[in-house]
């Protein structure tokens, strides 16, 4: 299930100020869940590197007081790759990849799609959009990350994206999958993150001793 944005504001607002009335430090918050791949296989795990927005800037544009904000939607890529090693490392069986994760507004239009209720586009417009992205290094699409890059770099807390693949976009719209196997490719990023987790918490222990 996607979050509508801005209840996705709400929810991350809330979180950075519970986080700062615990007095909480060295947080890392993680976004796990689906997206639609651009040139990777169905089922493969991306671990974001970064989060671009509809037009293709690492940025979150929001509208406050009359006027447009721009704020970075950067995320840290050493992070990015702690995590991915981990993941080849426990999950050798997964194609777990590193890349740049599309945010867009909406399901269909805003994702290139040609199965919504408007489509003033062709099929070969949206192949040229998905191959340029793919030439910039975006490899998933989904409609969260900006909001979740942007706000926790701003509040200054680690956050890190890990969304599974359910399909290829470039191959075309609808999923296939049946819906046994998308229920156990949907529990990939979590099996990764708890994964890490519990890695870095060896390690701390161990650095403790």
């Amino acid at each position: 299930m996607a979050w509508v944005p801005h209840h996705f504001q709400i929810l991350l607002h809330e979180m950075f100020k519970l986080l700062h009335y615990a007095c909480c430090r060295n947080v890392i918050l993680f976004r796990i869940g689906t997206s639609g791949g651009i040139g990777v296989p169905p089922g493969s795990v991306v671990v974001s590197t970064g989060a671009v927005n509809g037009l293709l800037r690492e940025e979150l544009d929001l509208h406050v007081l009359g006027r447009v904000v721009h704020r970075p939607a950067k995320l840290d890529v050493a992070l990015a790759k702690e995590i991915a090693d981990e993941g080849q490392r426990s999950f050798p069986e997964l194609n777990v990849v590193t890349g740049k994760t599309l945010c867009a507004d909406d399901f269909y239009e805003g994702q290139g799609r040609l199965d919504g209720a408007f489509c003033d586009y062709t099929e070969e417009d949206k192949r040229e959009f998905l191959e340029k992205l793919r030439s910039l290094g975006v490899v998933n699409i989904e409609m969260e990350a900006t909001q979740f890059a942007a706000m926790c770099h701003h509040a200054g807390v680690k956050g890190a994206i890990v969304c599974v693949t359910l399909l290829d976009r470039i191959q075309g719209d609808q999923v296939s999958t049946p819906k046994t196997v998308m229920s156990e490719w949907q529990l990939r990023p979590q099996h990764l993150v708890l994964s890490f987790i519990k890695s870095r918490l060896a390690a701390d222990s161990a650095a403790a001793c």
